[in-house]
């Protein structure tokens, strides 16, 4: 059972998350009138959920704290100077270096030793915030496509790149030796729980990254083909070190083809939550039918 400190941290911690993703912009309506100052030091707000879990699980460091504190802002500042040299938002050095810092943050688990093995979720979602309010708010990316509030045509093209990935994945998975079949009954409510868990913190943190922001800088510098190639190659990379302690070159090669459909299915209408639902049922599927 949670303690009340770790449920109000995630209560903190998911606000900025659910606000932006249904009701997309708010976040720069409701921070656009205040101060220079204000606007740049808010960020230090996500600290919070650290204090309130460290605190209440006796592994509080002020070093983590002042981490913690100091990271989104210097996210901040660089996006508002980023916004400053780039006004048509093609992306700037700036830019990259913030998706690098938050991309290699995460995948190399940097700051999960600031918290107890079963809370590093907390890690993963007050970094996403960071960039939401960095990238969304104060630089205002457009096209992104961060809007949960979904629509049929995301449900159709979300599960017709499924559809066209599946046997690829399954072709190759298997004479790979990566995927083996286990077509044990589980409940429908099984399904439906690890559905919507992979979808909110798992597909959507990822699509909103590699989809929303990554490939949507990186086709206004390089074309719709070559972005795509490179997002994927990168997404299949960031799978190296997962389920294994050494290079995983099979989950990065199926990663990889998989990073091909996710982007596909965001750019045909720039949602992430086309390219979402696409990634949770291939997640989904796999992890209870395939791994």
């Amino acid at each position: 059972m949670f303690s009340p400190a770790i449920i109000l941290a995630a209560f903190l911690t998911l606000t900025p998350f659910l606000v932006e993703a249904f009701a997309p912009g708010i976040l720069a309506r409701l921070t656009g009138t205040l101060s220079m100052g204000i606007r740049l030091s808010l960020p230090v707000l996500l600290s919070i959920p650290y204090a309130l879990v460290a605190l209440s699980t006796h592994t509080f460091h002020w070093e983590w704290l002042a981490l913690y504190a100091a990271v989104p802002i210097a996210i901040a500042a660089l996006m508002w100077r980023a916004k400053r040299f780039d006004p048509n938002r093609r992306g700037t050095w700036r830019d990259f270096a913030v998706l690098a810092t938050l991309g290699l943050a995460v995948d190399l688990r940097w700051f999960e030793p600031a918290w107890p093995p079963h809370l590093a979720v907390f890690n993963k979602m007050l970094l996403l915030d960071a960039g939401i309010y960095a990238l969304l708010a104060l630089r205002k990316i457009d096209g992104v496509g961060f809007d949960l509030r979904l629509r049929l045509r995301d449900l159709g093209i979300g599960l017709r790149e499924f559809s066209i990935y599946t046997p690829i994945a399954l072709a190759l998975g298997l004479a790979l030796g990566f995927l083996h079949l286990h077509p044990f009954q589980t409940s429908p409510f099984k399904v439906a729980t690890a559905y919507i868990f992979t979808f909110f913190f798992i597909a959507v943190p990822e699509e909103l990254f590699f989809r929303g922001w990554l490939q949507n800088l990186l086709e206004r510098r390089m074309g719709r083909l070559p972005s795509l190639a490179l997002t994927s190659a990168l997404f299949g990379l960031s799978h190296w070190n997962k389920r294994a302690v050494h290079f995983n070159w099979g989950y990065v090669l199926l990663a990889t083809i998989a990073g091909i459909f996710y982007g596909r299915a965001w750019r045909r209408q720039r949602r992430v939550g086309a390219s979402a639902i696409t990634h949770a049922t291939v997640d989904t599927v796999w992890s209870i039918w395939l791994r």
